[in-house]
């Protein structure tokens, strides 16, 4: 098969497109022949040795959408999509025509998403589900705050927010563009800085229910500042800052809840039942997929990367 493959760690351009044995199905794995891969910005800095844990040579790649080429009778020909954050790094990843996955991994795509947006869903929507819903317990009729709510995580939280039922505040730079799902869903929007908290208690009666923080670092302070007594912080970033202070007698007083949440610690097997989970909303349009900036073949891996480094809005993929 062809593929994709990093024999040290560097920039983008030490990706080769190379020939590779295509992997078999044995009784506990099935083999997917991947029809379209996202590049997503955890890829790119995999491929720069920023995590301890990848062993080159390995085929990067985390999210996928396809059709089960070997496996169980009832699995072959479904088409089926996945993420985790072991295939990339601790197994070879997505970024080739094949790949080997557990059957338990296994999960049909949304039957109305192209295979292109299906593959650019996975780690967005599984870390933002993961944080909201599995962590925060966001619940009907709260209110979250979205810090980075222009961003494609932050867009994940908004829309699944939105689908919960709850009121969507977003904190960020700039306005999220309302042709997006975001700026079509979002209830307000607060610049942030130094007068962010203010105006979100102003917005709500004391603070929100839970901040979901897709900046950290240098937000984190302000993330604390917008949650309401006993309310929810979810923080899974530390943009530009990995260090930070907070006044502790005012967090415990407040009795805020702090969550820590990654979704590379999910393998592809761990993250298939919140894939299935976002299936229904997807099919039923209480989802969109995020907007594809750019696609590329895959032996232009190279190209899409360095698009993703550079900071491309928007989601870049892979055709096989």
């Amino acid at each position: 098969m062809k593929a994709v493959q990093f024999k040290s760690f560097g920039a983008p351009d030490v990706l080769e497109y190379l020939d590779l044995d295509t992997p078999r199905a044995d009784a506990e794995n099935a083999v997917v022949r991947v029809k379209a891969a996202s590049v997503n910005p955890s890829d790119v800095k995999n491929v720069a040795g920023h995590f301890g844990h990848t062993v080159p040579p390995r085929v990067p790649g985390r999210d996928f959408s396809g059709v089960v080429a070997e496996g169980p009778a009832e699995w072959i020909g479904a088409e089926v999509w996945g993420t985790g954050g072991d295939i990339g790094f601790t197994r070879d990843g997505t970024h080739a025509e094949f790949i080997r996955v557990p059957v338990s991994a296994l999960v049909r795509k949304p039957a109305n998403l192209t295979h292109e947006q299906a593959a650019s869903i996975g780690v967005n929507f599984v870390v933002g589900w993961l944080g909201a819903v599995e962590h925060a317990k966001l619940a009907a009729g709260e209110t979250i705050a979205v810090i980075g709510a222009s961003g494609g995580v932050g867009g994940a939280v908004t829309q699944i927010a939105k689908a919960r039922g709850a009121r969507v505040i977003a904190v960020d730079r700039h306005e999220p563009d309302p042709n997006s799902p975001a700026g079509r869903l979002i209830d307000q929007y607060v610049q942030i800085g130094d007068d962010a908290a203010g105006r979100v208690k102003a917005l709500t009666d004391g603070g929100v229910d839970v901040v979901y923080d897709a900046v950290g670092g240098i937000a984190f302070e302000v993330a604390l500042g917008l949650v309401k007594r006993r309310g929810r912080v979810v923080e899974i970033s530390a943009t530009g800052k990995r260090r930070v202070e907070f006044d502790l007698i005012d967090f415990y007083h407040n009795e805020t809840q702090l969550f820590g949440t990654d979704s590379a610690k999910l393998g592809v097997a761990e993250s298939a039942p919140l894939l299935r989970a976002l299936v229904e909303g997807f099919e039923r349009g209480r989802y969109e997929p995020p907007v594809i900036a750019q696609s590329f073949p895959l032996a232009d891996a190279k190209a899409a990367y360095e698009a993703v480094a550079a900071g491309t809005r928007g989601r870049v993929v892979l055709m096989m």
